[in-house]
């Protein structure tokens, strides 16, 4: 190995050690998201603004994807031989997903016709509202609290 070499990879090794963060993704804080999202009523399109709601809209699609992808995995596990009880297990989980979408299991459903920005202004005055971030640090426990409490999903027999 040549002295080149060494010193690069040297290099390569002190930044690795000491970086901890270069692989971990760094939670946002509520304080940092109502940063962004104070001036979107004044400035929608400007960073701030699209930050706050393309936090808020990724928020409701992972939660949509999630859900979505976890009922069809637990479908798919029940299609090898079923029982009687894992058939009406699959099939009630089928029937939920579609009546309340594809976030019943994360316990918010909004509905197909409510628009994004509907739900993200409701978010937003949540989130400026906050007098004490006491036990409400991130953002997305936030977030995930205004959405279960604002669009809660219906009971089955309702």
């Amino acid at each position: 190995m040549t002295i080149k070499h060494f010193a690069v990879t040297l290099a390569v090794l002190f930044v690795a050690g000491t970086s901890p963060s270069v692989y971990a993704v760094e939670a946002l804080s509520t304080e940092e998201l109502i940063s962004h999202c104070k001036v979107y009523e004044e400035d929608p399109e400007g960073v701030d603004g699209i930050f706050c709601v393309r936090y808020i809209q990724g928020f409701i699609d992972g939660a949509v994807a999630t859900d979505e992808r976890v009922t069809l995995n637990v479908a798919s596990e029940y299609d090898r031989d079923e029982t009687l009880t894992e058939r009406a297990i699959r099939t009630r989980l089928g029937s939920r997903m579609e009546r309340f979408g594809p976030s019943y299991y994360a316990e918010f459903c909004l509905g197909e016709p409510l628009p994004l920005a509907a739900v993200a202004r409701t978010v937003i005055s949540d989130l400026i509202s906050i007098k004490s971030l006491e036990g409400r640090e991130l953002a997305r426990e936030v977030v995930y609290a205004t959405l279960r409490r604002e669009y809660p999903c219906k009971a089955d027999d309702e």
